[in-house]
């Protein structure tokens, strides 16, 4: 285990040979998927611990193979299910941490990272239901004491935040590097801030011309979910989502920089070493990824969201509408849109330091899939290596 020492250094595990330094891991928000899924390689070897019930037309030798091998250096572990009426297979890989060598717990909870904003989306959408929000009303008439800046005249409608095409600028946070970010680990970032922050540098582009995904549309939406209920946004997704889908090991934790009950360890890997980041205070992630979860709770949401027994059928359809007219435009509200040859998947992915994780299917549940890698540059450009062979393991037929 790895963490910050009485002198302010960072204690390290070292691996046993040098590991690769390349950048691995998550393309943000499932950008270029397809391409990192048609070069995913399909590997011979066995599962580490896999629990299969039918398999159906599911690959599960590919399944098996994309989890052995853990731990290595993109990654110390995952948890996998890949269901929907083709068959069902859970599986899970490599160790709760590296100090003891234990297997990894194959129902851990995870930072769930910006599949959060699948929760939040569906929270807005319930609300937008019972009409206590209306999808086309301008932000600025919910929030209007945010949008003093006469830089935003033009209005921005809850969809515009809802798809990523509002033209708002990122919020600041503690830095870019990771050692800034690692350096405020449990320090409390007020959304506040961020959003002040965001507002500050006026429109990148008029509303609904572009798509741009950012946490900040996000993090919006939170706050404007706890104005028309005068409930925290945890309260209030908690009662409309994370209940009604039998969610029941998913919670926001806030400033609590545990992640509490069973989970597996998560590590950067930084100048050759190890770093133990399990312990982390993501408060100015809020309604954009501020959540932890499991993978058969986000599985519950999928099958819950999917059918239809969350969100009402006119609302849904803006989960699986991705705004005509805007060149690129893969996302719709909570979810993205990737075509794989005759499949579309509808998904989300997410990454906080040390934890990687996905949703996605078939917008007739045909193939589904969830998962979780404890990836060790889980901020990185690139889709992890191990993420990837899942990926294109689940979405191959045997």
């Amino acid at each position: 285990m790895a963490d910050a020492a009485p002198d302010g250094r960072i204690n390290c595990i070292r691996p046993s040979r040098p590991p690769s330094l390349e950048p691995e891991l998550k393309r943000r928000a499932f950008l270029a998927l397809s391409t990192a899924l048609a070069a995913a390689p399909v590997l011979s070897g066995t599962a580490v611990a896999a629990a299969p019930r039918t398999t159906g037309g599911l690959d599960t030798a590919a399944l098996r193979a994309a989890l052995a091998g853990l731990p290595d250096d993109d990654a110390t572990a995952a948890l996998v299910r890949v269901g929907g009426t083709d068959g069902t297979w859970h599986g899970a890989g490599g160790v709760h941490d590296l100090a003891s060598g234990r297997a990894a717990l194959p129902g851990a909870r995870f930072r769930a990272g910006s599949t959060t904003k699948v929760v939040t989306a569906a929270t807005v959408l319930r609300l937008a239901a019972a009409r206590r929000i209306d999808l086309d009303a301008p932000v600025q008439h919910y929030l209007p004491r945010l949008f003093r800046s006469t830089a935003f005249h033009r209005p921005i409608s809850v969809r515009h935040l809802l798809n990523h095409t509002s033209g708002i600028r990122s919020g600041d946070g503690w830095g870019d590097a990771f050692a800034d970010q690692y350096a405020h680990r449990f320090d409390v970032l007020p959304v506040s801030r961020v959003v002040a922050s965001a507002l500050a540098k006026g429109p990148a582009f008029a509303p609904g011309e572009q798509q741009d995904y950012l946490n900040i549309n996000y993090t919006l939406l939170g706050l404007l979910a706890e104005r028309v209920t005068g409930e925290p946004f945890a309260d209030v997704a908690t009662r409309l989502v994370l209940r009604p889908a039998g969610m029941r090991a998913t919670y926001f934790p806030g400033s609590d920089p545990d992640v509490r009950g069973p989970h597996n360890h998560g590590y950067q890997l930084v100048d050759g070493a190890f770093v133990d980041v399990t312990r982390w205070v993501q408060t100015d992630r809020f309604a954009a990824g501020d959540m932890i979860s499991t993978t058969a709770d986000l599985e519950r949401l999928l099958f819950s969201l999917f059918r239809g027994r969350l969100v009402p059928a006119p609302q849904l359809r803006e989960m699986f509408t991705v705004p005509a007219g805007i060149d690129g435009a893969t996302m719709s509200a909570g979810l993205q849109r990737i075509d794989l040859g005759d499949r579309t998947f509808w998904g989300k992915s997410g990454a906080r330091y040390g934890y990687s994780a996905a949703l996605a299917a078939t917008r007739d549940l045909s193939r589904t899939l969830v998962y979780s890698v404890n990836a060790t540059d889980a901020k990185g450009e690139e889709m992890n290596p191990v993420a990837a062979r899942i990926v294109g393991a689940a979405v191959s037929d045997g």
